[in-house]
């Protein structure tokens, strides 16, 4: 099947394994960070890691939207349709409207699943034009859209609000926790703790913004970037063009997915994104507040902004014991270091005994793309 199996095929994959490995065959351990979760699933499903040499590692970031969401953000999102006096938002009733990855992200306290099974207004929905055609329907209600996720998602919401301008939609709202990737891949270089020779950059993220966007990990801190495809060949193949970069001391920013990344990115996206959106520092689980690694609504659009319109007397978005001190565990999760790159799963005492993915205790189980989740579903490897 054209497109599919030609990016599986075994034979290949053999042959570009025993390239990687001859090209760093005597050199000592290698380290190289995968920034996205489909990277990392694709990784864990295909078995990647056992055709790789013992002196090459591979590290899962964080990469996966739902996973680095703020439990703060979660907070918010609940109060936001708890029926009490204390959290009232609106005469009118708030209606949270989520992709169904968000259902089980677990808070300080709860989820939206759990608030939901209590009566709180939560819909799962398949996209911002779902959303949109809830306020239509209902314009009695206030409609408030869960906006998460990095450069991929980010154009389709900013449309959505450009839509429902043009419609003259009211009910309408974002509740925003856009992330973007650069700034993050930055402050995991000054990570002390971490000690990376090379990026996998994300595919979709890069067919956005492009790959001018990480010149500045090669150019600064003399990091070698590749952004490569989800399927076992654009893997192996983008591994193979970093370690090329690493052996030779030449750190650049190269694209193996060319039949979809570009330099400059996708302009109609980067319009979109520019107009309605624009840089702020932003809260990430685990790794606390990043500068300028969110999008929030410009100030044209700012009546489509929930935090804005609505009134909340205890907001989630509040300085709590993540943001001060981002690494600490919670309720014995380890997410956070597992997203920084510091630690692997099987290192969590609660791995599998109490966390799995019925049951998730932190968000890197809750995700199809987080690395708990990968490698409960298909082992270490």
């Amino acid at each position: 099947m054209k497109y599919i199996d030609e990016f599986r095929n075994g034979t290949i994959a053999a042959g570009i394994s025993k390239k990687i490995a001859s090209l760093v065959e005597g050199h000592d351990r290698i380290t190289i960070m995968e920034v996205c979760g489909s990277h990392t699933m694709s990784i864990y499903r295909y078995g990647l890691k056992n055709l790789l040499p013992p002196n090459l590692r591979l590290l899962s970031g964080p990469g996966c939207p739902v996973c680095v969401t703020s439990t703060s953000y979660i907070d918010t999102a609940i109060a936001m349709v708890q029926k009490t006096d204390s959290c009232l938002v609106s005469e009118k009733e708030v209606i949270i409207t989520t992709f169904g990855d968000m259902m089980k992200v677990p808070g300080s306290s709860s989820s939206l699943e759990k608030e939901r099974a209590k009566g709180a207004s939560v819909a799962v929905v398949y996209s911002t034009l779902d959303a949109l055609r809830l306020a239509e329907k209902h314009p009695d209600k206030q409609i408030v859209f869960l906006a998460i996720g990095f450069e991929t998602t980010a154009p389709t919401i900013a449309a959505s609000v450009i839509e429902a301008e043009r419609r003259g939609l009211k009910n309408y709202f974002l509740l925003t926790a856009h992330k973007v990737m650069p700034p993050v891949m930055k402050a995991l270089l000054k990570d002390k703790e971490l000690n990376l020779d090379g990026f996998l950059c994300p595919a979709h993220v890069s067919a956005i913004i492009g790959s001018r966007s990480y010149e500045f990990i090669a150019r600064d801190f003399h990091i070698s970037c590749v952004i490569a495809g989800f399927e076992p060949l654009d893997i192996l193949q983008g591994i193979y063009m970093l370690l090329e970069q690493i052996v030779r001391k030449d750190a650049s920013v190269r694209i193996q997915y060319s039949r979809v990344a570009r330099e400059e990115g996708n302009p109609t996206a980067l319009f979109l994104l520019d107009r309605v959106f624009e840089p702020c520092d932003d809260e990430w689980r685990g790794l606390g507040l990043i500068p300028k690694s969110g999008l929030k609504l410009r100030n044209r659009y700012a009546w489509f902004d929930a935090l804005t319109v609505f009134r909340i007397s205890d907001f989630g978005f509040r300085i709590n014991s993540e943001i001060r001190n981002p690494k600490s565990a919670f309720n014995g999760c380890i997410c956070g270091d597992i997203l920084r790159g510091i630690k692997i799963p099987s290192e969590c005492k609660l791995f599998k005994k109490v966390c799995n993915p019925e049951h998730p205790v932190g968000a890197c189980m809750v995700s199809n793309e987080g690395t708990c989740a990968a490698w409960y579903k298909y082992g270490e490897t």
